[in-house]
């Protein structure tokens, strides 16, 4: 098939996992063009059969701010036309979806045949679409796409909740992970200079309020009361320096340590003893799902798609969000115990490759693909 593909190019997970999807149906011998303003920040090389167009957002004066989804709109109706693309799978529902809508409806008379798939991925539907600026255009653009996936369990229920779409018929695709890049056994130890023998806790995230960095902070600290270990933080966002003082506030600023952005996550992963995801909000999880994969054991809250990922009590432990002694507590179990530990993290692995492995997930993707073109999803 050729498909053309947009999601948001920079950090985040809708991004991550467009892109890595794009990668393996490549692989598997589809022509995929990534339709964005940028290249995406996981496509870092020439790959057979993958294409990048870029959408140029024209500056004119009177546009105080320029008009992106016009011009995306315009980016995807030439490469549909000039690459004769089988379907637009746009990832985020806005502005993709009402970009690949309008591109559509340029294209009823030369090319009637396109498709338009939509897979939602959280925040898109759980806060900015429900926003009352976005809220009209989110639920039109659903209901005109001639397919829809969503990420989670509860992403699609929330959906149909929310927005009250009637007719649509959303399919549960979840995220997915490369057991080969995440397999916990190809990298050498990260942390061993700063660590000297102590348990590491991570956190990964763009650091906005939803992912509640300073719980994180407060949960460590009272981990390190009890267990010699040190707090790796992953990532960067708009909470960051108020983690930075709270580190200082309790004293642990030197064995709490800040990374920044970084394209590749699962060596550091590798390194981990626990994962710390203290969100209030969480549509699926995808760094859950990467540091499972990787044999950490995750603790986190029980809100969202993340039930779904992280098994509590057997890949990991879930508590209510802001319970910071209840996520304490369960670390402190897990870490005092090497034996349930190296039980939990090899379960962790094994569950993340049996439910979430690349190959099942994008043989989904493939299928919904297919019974699309067929007029037989929406």
């Amino acid at each position: 098939m050729n498909i053309g593909i947009t999601c948001y190019p920079t950090y985040g997970g809708s991004g991550a996992v467009a892109t890595e999807l794009g990668i393996a149906l490549a692989h598997r011998g589809h022509q995929i063009h990534f339709i964005t303003y940028k290249q995406p920040f996981r496509l870092t090389e020439f790959l057979p059969r993958i294409y990048f167009h870029e959408v140029d957002v024209g500056r004119y004066p009177l546009f105080e701010y320029p008009p992106y989804d016009l011009a995306l709109a315009v980016r995807m109706h030439e490469v549909v036309l000039t690459h004769k693309l089988d379907l637009l799978h746009v990832h985020y529902a806005i502005p993709h979806a009402t970009s690949a809508w309008i591109a559509r409806e340029m294209l009823v008379k030369s090319r009637p045949d396109i498709k338009v798939l939509t897979t939602l991925h959280g925040t898109d539907i759980t806060i900015v679409g429900q926003d009352p600026s976005f809220f009209p255009i989110t639920k039109f653009s659903i209901e005109k796409s001639d397919g829809l996936t969503a990420v989670s369990h509860f992403l699609r229920d929330e959906t149909l909740s929310a927005f009250g779409c009637t007719g649509c018929r959303i399919e549960v695709i979840p995220n997915f992970i490369d057991p080969i890049v995440y397999d916990r056994a190809r990298y050498e130890p990260q942390f061993a200079d700063m660590a000297k023998g102590r348990k590491v806790l991570m956190h990964v995230s763009n650091f906005r309020p939803v992912k509640r960095v300073r719980d994180v902070v407060d949960t460590y600290a009272r981990v390190a009361k009890e267990i010699p270990s040190i707090l790796v933080m992953v990532g960067d966002g708009p909470d960051r320096l108020d983690a930075e003082q709270q580190a200082r506030d309790l004293g642990i600023s030197d064995d709490v340590y800040f990374l920044g952005k970084l394209d590749s996550v699962a060596p550091l992963l590798a390194s981990a003893h626990l994962f710390l995801l203290p969100t209030k909000s969480e549509s699926f999880g995808l760094s859950a799902l990467e540091a499972l994969a990787c044999g950490v054991p995750v603790i986190g809250c029980r809100t969202g798609g993340l039930p779904e990922v992280v098994r509590d009590g057997e890949t990991g432990a879930l508590c209510e969000p802001g319970d910071v002694e209840g996520m304490a507590k369960a670390a402190i179990d897990l870490l005092r115990d090497e034996e349930k530990w190296l039980v939990v993290s090899a379960l962790a692995a094994a569950d993340a490759r049996a439910r979430f492995g690349q190959d099942e997930v994008v043989s989904q993707y493939e299928s919904f693909y297919t019974r699309a073109l067929n007029g037989k999803v929406r």
